[in-house]
């Protein structure tokens, strides 16, 4: 007989390959081939945020529309069907070089990555005992897991001067392995536990539309930095392999990051680690363009990777102690204010770096967004009586 535990670890270990292949590599390997990108088909910066957009704009719609009830019953289904189609749409942006294909390619990826990080949530939740955080953070982890996989990738392929397209074909390949190990483990939907009514209204609550708020600007600051981080480090003369230690840092800091904040909120409270962890990732913000030479990209790498994904957890979290009895609804919400931030990100820092020349701007600006987030939700912490 196989044991609860086994089953537990087996479901946790597929929703960690699941992120990996999914947002490790669907959504964030943009950021280490960018450079490449720019500088073979002379992408401007304003172009490059634009398709980093287009796929934030993808990840918004999928997780609205996931969100609903419609998809009862078919849960693991969308979510292979999502596994799937990141990897094909992988291997297309490395066939074509159309800056409207890159547009479409990108939307579509970013809405399969949004059915797979909500649908094996909530299978790998449900064969989880609820008190089993620290396999919930592995789970989350997988999203360092696949930025550090795809930053070891590029390692390779720019010793061997591989082109940017390469680097999306071998992006597909290693998410195909990905899609039959979450395949073969993951074998059944999530367990049935009659929540399927109809969710009340979310409450009239200062405090929730304060975390709502925060969540959004989260969205903006955190997303400039993510997107634009290897290519910061190119305009700053840095070797093709630094860039890709760079990304790998980003991607081994957020592997434990989830579980080390789990601990730390633990201590300290939520909302006072959400805001403590939004300065953190402002002085890595800060530093990535602020402070030359290998210092300041590793350190930016070091506090984004280390950060933000566990503030999108730790919001999430936040959001679903004030409206507990709609779970679903205030995701939704949350996840469009969010969507919404990193939408508008990508498109105003490309812009901001254009007509500057450098990133430093639209990073500041992204720095400040950050700060408000973190100030915000320290003041929407429910007063003790």
């Amino acid at each position: 007989m196989i044991s609860p535990t086994s089953t537990a670890l087996r479901y946790a270990f597929a929703g960690m390959i699941a992120l990996a292949v999914a947002m490790g590599i669907g959504r964030f390997v943009y950021t280490p081939i960018l450079p490449g990108m720019m500088e073979e088909l002379h992408l401007s910066p304003a172009d490059a945020g634009w398709i980093a957009s287009a796929n934030y704009l993808g990840y918004l719609v999928g997780a609205l529309a996931a969100a609903g009830g419609w998809a009862h019953g078919r849960e693991r289904l969308l979510m292979l069907a999502g596994l799937g189609a990141s990897t094909v749409l992988a291997a297309l942006m490395g066939l074509t070089d159309a800056m409207v294909a890159f547009l479409v390619i990108r939307f579509l990826a970013g809405l399969a990555s949004a059915f797979v990080m909500v649908f094996m949530a909530s299978i790998v939740f449900s064969h989880i005992a609820a008190g089993r955080g620290d396999l919930q953070a592995w789970h989350f982890g997988g999203v360092g897991l696949g930025i550090a996989v795809s930053a070891a990738m590029m390692a390779v392929l720019v010793t061997e001067h591989a082109g940017w397209a390469a680097g999306w074909l071998w992006s597909a390949a290693i998410s195909a392995c990905g899609f039959v190990v979450v395949a073969l483990l993951a074998d059944e939907g999530p367990l049935a536990n009659g929540e399927a009514g109809r969710e009340p209204a979310l409450p009239k609550d200062r405090s929730l539309l304060e975390i709502i708020v925060a969540y959004g600007l989260f969205g903006f600051g955190y997303v400039v930095t993510a997107t634009f981080l290897v290519a910061i480090v190119r305009q700053g003369g840095g070797s093709r392999v630094f860039e890709a230690v760079v990304w790998m840092v980003a991607g081994l800091a957020g592997f434990p990051s989830t579980w080390l904040w789990q601990k730390i909120t633990a201590r300290i409270g939520l909302y006072v680690a959400y805001a403590l962890a939004c300065f953190i990732e402002v002085a890595g913000v800060t530093a990535s363009v602020a402070i030359g030479g290998r210092t300041g990209p590793l350190l930016g790498g070091l506090l984004l990777g280390g950060t933000f994904i566990a503030i999108t957890a730790l919001g999430l979290q936040a959001a679903r102690q004030l409206a507990p009895m709609a779970p679903r609804r205030i995701f939704a919400v949350m996840t469009a204010s969010f969507g919404l931030g990193q939408i508008i990100g990508p498109i105003a820092a490309g812009l901001l770096a254009q007509m500057s020349g450098d990133f430093f701007l639209a990073s500041i600006v992204a720095a400040g967004a950050l700060v408000v987030s973190g100030a915000i939700t320290w003041s929407a912490a429910p007063k003790s009586p």
